[in-house]
């Protein structure tokens, strides 16, 4: 799941506002002045100034949400939902250190016009950190090569033409339902014995799922296990998990919270880098095992080839940036969207057991197998998948670029500037969804099931979007739906899953990950 967080922690003003007059030239192609001059939106000579749109001030942003505010600890949908009712449906956060302005709206509206004018390539940023590794640091390293997560423009294009035939096709996506379901399997086997006298998790159950996920990225992406879920771990695994947490939480500081590594290089961009650096090593040797491993079986059938082997076949820095940059966003995004699931079917036993009866005729037993055939008949799991996403996503929303000047609700937003959506807000209040609080999975499905329900059209269509839209809609989500419904499958099946503490939290960071101890109660299914 590749999309970027946008969060409100990123626009914090900074306490030294001579900054916030600085600005850093992203290493990012940027438009040529003249195509600025291009067709503006026709409303766009009697809208207000982009300088009116609401902004809080330092003093007001640090009463509401700085270290002695009332809202320091609050989850990111809460802060959302305050700064929409401070500044309303859209406002505009300054940016500081070195960021560009980003305007954060909540019209579902808005979000569609976005979308509808981004163009043949729409423009993403945000990864500042990221992209300077590549383009600056060690651009011998990447060959001129940014990745989907870096790159923009043509060359953002030319990597999307080369993945997307290989990555977004059904038929290569179930050759892994087998080798995802053994890691599933092995997870569940290790849950088993971490569960404690009253049948509860460890607090530290999410960094089992971040080492779960892991794995299964090993497999979909390295082809191979990297042994992350070994109780014995080798130093080399120790030092991947190690790393993979250390970048995350490097580039939420660097790129979301206010950091001035764009004037000053930082101890904490040292830090990144060198991060990045070791990472790089240790993928690059399993890329090189990977092509040793295809150069003894060169005749294999290409329906047979792994991700790896067919992106290898076509581009061999292509293969090597996807890797990459599969283990920084398929890790965490993937195990906090099977957490909401999980918490959303702990509180709601009745649901849980109508799944439970779907996946019985799937699996007659817990040791049954998966397959790409017996998983084709699993409405009612997909139906509990979005239903969590809805209530617990991954990320705040989506983000882009304008492809030209555009007015939203009245006001100039100029050509090049980032738009942040509030989906998480909408998503969970009246407005959109009818009974937004409540867990409905039939409100996904159609038929005489749902009689009584509300269903999920009636929302405005760009509200609900977990994996974005449009040309750059998220390149992993298919094998991020086969995840998450292979590990709900097989902990569903196994276990009366129950969550006997208050409210589940999620602290802001690239992606929404719990605070909260995750001590589910697991009370084994009878057969």
């Amino acid at each position: 799941m590749l999309n970027i967080t946008f969060n409100v922690l990123r626009s914090r003003p900074s306490i030294a506002p001579v900054w916030s007059q600085l600005r850093w030239r992203s290493t990012q192609p940027q438009p040529a002045a003249a195509e600025h001059i291009i067709e503006r939106d026709p409303e766009w000579d009697n809208a207000r100034s982009f300088d009116d749109i609401p902004s809080p001030t330092l003093f007001g942003f640090l009463k509401e949400f700085g270290p002695f505010g009332k809202y320091k600890d609050a989850t990111l949908y809460d802060i959302n939902c305050r700064m929409r009712e401070l500044y309303g449906p859209i406002m505009r956060m300054k940016g500081s250190f070195g960021r560009e302005d980003i305007v954060l709206s909540f019209n579902p509206e808005d979000f569609e016009k976005v979308f509808r004018t981004e163009g043949v390539w729409p423009r993403r940023t945000g990864m500042d950190a990221f992209v300077y590794y590549r383009k600056q640091q060690r651009p011998e390293y990447f060959k001129g090569y940014g990745g989907l997560l870096a790159e923009q423009g043509e060359a953002w294009h030319n990597m999307r033409t080369i993945v997307n035939p290989i990555m977004l096709q059904p038929k290569i996506i179930k050759l892994y339902i087998e080798k995802v379901d053994e890691v599933a399997r092995e997870f569940i086997g290790i849950v088993d014995g971490l569960r404690d006298a009253k049948h509860e998790l460890p607090a530290d159950f999410n960094e089992w799922l971040n080492r779960w996920a892991l794995e299964t990225m090993g497999v979909l992406v390295l082809d191979t296990r990297l042994g992350v879920l070994n109780r014995e771990q080798t130093p080399e695994v120790q030092k991947l998990i190690r790393l993979t947490k250390d970048a995350v939480s490097l580039f939420f500081y660097l790129d979301i919270m206010p950091s001035m590594w764009r004037q000053i290089k930082t101890p904490g961009f040292y830090r990144l880098m060198r991060t990045l650096d070791e990472l790089y090593h240790i993928i690059a040797s399993k890329i090189d095992e990977a092509v040793v491993r295809m150069e003894k079986n060169p005749s294999a059938s290409s329906d047979s080839l792994s991700i790896l082997e067919k992106l290898l076949k076509v581009d061999r820095n292509a293969a090597f940036i996807m890797s990459l940059d599969s283990l920084f966003a398929g890790v965490d995004t993937t195990s906090s969207g099977s957490t909401g699931i999980l918490y959303c079917l702990a509180h709601n036993p009745e649901k849980q057991d109508k799944l439970r009866e779907e996946l019985r005729k799937i699996l007659p037993d817990k040791n049954s197998q998966l397959t790409p055939e017996n998983m084709k008949n699993m409405p009612y799991l997909r139906a509990c998948i979005k239903e969590g996403l809805r209530m617990y996503p991954p990320t705040t929303g989506n983000g882009r670029c304008v492809g030209k000047d555009l007015v939203l609700q009245g006001y100039r937003i100029p050509k090049g500037t980032m738009v942040a959506m509030g989906q998480l807000v909408l998503q969970r209040q009246e407005g959109q969804f009818s009974r937004p609080s409540e867990f409905l999975p039939e409100r996904w499905l159609s038929g005489l099931e749902t009689a009584g329900c509300p269903s999920a059209k009636e929302a405005h269509p760009f509200v609900y979007m977990p994996f974005g839209f449009g040309a750059r809609t998220c390149i992993g989500r298919r094998l991020a739906m086969m995840e998450m419904e292979i590990l709900v499958s097989r902990l569903i099946r196994q276990y009366h899953v129950r969550w006997n503490y208050g409210e589940i939290k999620f602290r802001a960071s690239i992606v929404n990950v719990p605070s909260t101890d995750l001590k589910f109660e697991l009370q084994a299914v009878q057969e």
